[in-house]
């Protein structure tokens, strides 16, 4: 039923968007959601659930012209997800690249440069990944944590309260390309905003301010994210995705081993 009440949904956003397109001056940006509007909005959540997953790609500025990438994909009917994570300082230090796995509750870093020579200090087997739990909280918690956080929270089992984007809270702004893709944009006064795309109806983008709460891209970086900035993501191929998790024998745990952890920035 969730995924005939969606299709219907973007049916009605169709018409509803054809009829405007004859006379756009009738509509202008910040202009309140239609009733048919925030029954797609409300379904976005669980229409990405109900495809499976999609690619992923998200940026985070923080520090002093710092920013941290991460590629990959993301298997939301499952709640797990991989990607390249990629910190450019905004300096003169070299990018800082890693590969990350995740669920809601753990998070796995590899191609960790010295982690076979702290693994071999501390007379640990020579495997590839360091597992920890999920920072949570609302202190120093490492950006990257933030962000697979984030990721995981674009899917749900179930659609919204339609009712939550009407009475002037949520807004039309317009139509843009993402990726090629055209989109139309909606915002919301908490600040977030999402793309949606007028052919599929599917989540193109969200981005949504970033407190100044993260700790920099890593466990072990220095840089705070300071003032609010902004966090985008973006979805592309949206269809089932399967994520292999590191086997408990290619994984050390960081907590029982901080000092391996902490030589290498996890």
């Amino acid at each position: 039923m969730p995924r005939r009440l969606l299709a219907i949904a973007l049916v009605l956003l169709a018409v509803l968007l054809t009829g405007c397109s004859d006379d756009s001056s009738d509509r202008q940006p910040g202009d309140p959601v239609t009733a048919e509007e925030a029954e797609v909005l409300a379904g976005l959540l669980a229409g990405n659930t109900e495809e499976g997953g999609a690619g992923v790609v998200v940026t985070a500025p923080f520090g002093e012209g710092g920013l941290l990438t991460l590629t990959g994909e993301v298997d939301l009917a499952g709640g797990a997800g991989r990607a390249r994570a990629v910190t450019d300082y905004g300096d003169d230090r070299p990018d800082d690249v890693r590969t990350v796995f995740f669920t809601p509750d753990q998070i796995w870093f590899g191609d960790l440069p010295g982690l076979p020579a702290a693994l071999a200090a501390a007379g640990l087997p020579d495997v590839p990944f360091l597992r920890r739990p999920v920072a949570t909280g609302t202190e120093a918690v490492p950006l990257t944590d933030v962000l697979v956080r984030l990721v995981l929270n674009l899917g749900a089992a179930e659609a919204d309260d339609a009712g939550a984007f009407t009475g002037g809270g949520t807004t039309w702004e317009g139509q843009r390309s993402i990726d090629g893709q055209l989109a139309t944009v909606y915002a919301s006064d908490s600040g977030w905003s999402v793309a949606v795309d007028d052919d599929t109806g599917l989540l193109l983008q969200y981005v949504t301010p970033l407190p100044g709460l993260a700790g920099g891209a890593d466990a072990g970086a220095d840089a705070d994210a300071g003032a609010d900035a902004d966090v985008t993501v973006t979805l592309a191929d949206h269809g089932p995705r399967t994520i292999a998790l590191p086997e408990e024998g290619q994984t050390v745990d960081a907590v029982a081993n901080a000092g391996v952890a902490a030589a290498v920035g996890v």
